[in-house]
């Protein structure tokens, strides 16, 4: 009975591969990123119909298109890979329907399309993906000449950042912000491992030098990767004037302090006294009358012992 089921079985998948229908299909993703020195991994996963539910892979194949070699092939049970690739899961076996490539160390000599062919006991399949390489930019370095700046003569700025993939851009940038698009054209060099150098230069003259000029590098999708600033130092001739205009600055500040309390304590002194003047003139009336009355009696009594004395005589 069992045998006439397995029999029954490969009738059908024998007429199904006649009729050119698979029960099986390799499911590749269209695009893979990876970054440059960094593990890269190309997705593809074996689906299976209703019809097989337990398929047994006999043949993996991976090869590189434009060159048409075999990175790595599964056969008879025994896996053969060049270095650097491998299956994704290390401990992957003929029952695994996850046969993505795994690529170590990547390079730019890996970007390109991939042929991924699948044998199984229920039928084979064949797809195609794609991988793209990337690498960050190096932080960028400014360099002036001449070496010494003085805003007195004109001045080039050079910026250059290299270890980057695909081409990029240098920008530079004042030091409020304002982009400064004057600069010399980018150029672009090509490095032994295949990266890119950029180089950008920026004129200045000596009436139109800021005080701080920033380098930025951006990758081949606008985005801003890293950024150098350089800080341009005033000539001693302003700085000298500076200091002139510091030093007043600084002496006046503490004068008008100290001013400020010396007017503050003569106002209390003189409300001190206004308030005791007040007072004096507030009591002066009462003793005034008492005072004025004894002056009076006083001069009466002498008024009257002179006429005494006067008639004794007489």
């Amino acid at each position: 009975m069992a045998s006439i089921a397995v029999l029954f079985l490969f009738f059908i998948v024998i007429r199904a591969q006649g009729e050119g229908q698979t029960f099986i299909t390799v499911e590749c993703k269209t695009g893979n990123v990876g970054q440059f020195g960094q593990q890269s991994m190309l997705d593809c996963v074996v689906k299976t119909t209703q019809v097989v539910k337990d398929a047994t892979i006999l043949v993996v194949s991976w090869e590189k298109k434009d060159t048409e070699a075999i990175v790595l092939t599964f056969e008879k049970g025994k896996t053969v890979a060049q270095p650097r690739f491998r299956f994704a899961e290390p401990s992957w076996n003929e029952k695994n329907m996850n046969v993505s490539l795994l690529i170590t160390n990547t390079t730019l000599e890996d970007i390109g399309e991939y042929k991924c062919v699948v044998m199984t006991d229920s039928g084979d399949s064949t797809n195609y993906t794609n991988l793209i390489v990337t690498a960050k930019y190096n932080k960028p370095m400014i360099h002036s000449n001449p070496e010494k700046i003085t805003r007195d003569e004109d001045v080039t700025l050079t910026c250059s950042s290299e270890g980057g993939y695909p081409k990029g851009q240098l920008r530079w940038f004042d030091e409020h912000g304002q982009e400064w698009p004057e600069s010399g054209p980018l150029t672009m060099e090509k490095t032994s491992n295949g990266l890119f150098k950029l180089t950008s230069r920026l004129s200045l003259l000596k009436s139109t030098i800021f005080s701080k000029y920033t380098c930025k590098v951006f990758n081949a999708s606008g985005v801003k990767e890293d950024e150098a600033a350089l800080e341009i130092p005033e000539n001693p001739a302003e700085q000298e004037g500076r200091k002139e205009v510091d030093v007043p600055t600084k002496i006046v500040a503490p004068v008008v302090v100290i001013g400020s309390l010396i007017v503050g304590m003569l106002l209390v002194l003189v409300y001190k006294r206004r308030s005791q003047q007040t007072r004096r003139f507030s009591t002066t009336p009462l003793m005034s009358d008492h005072r004025g009355m004894t002056f009076e009696s006083a001069a009466e009594e002498g008024d009257h012992l002179n006429t005494q004395h006067n008639d004794n005589e007489a």
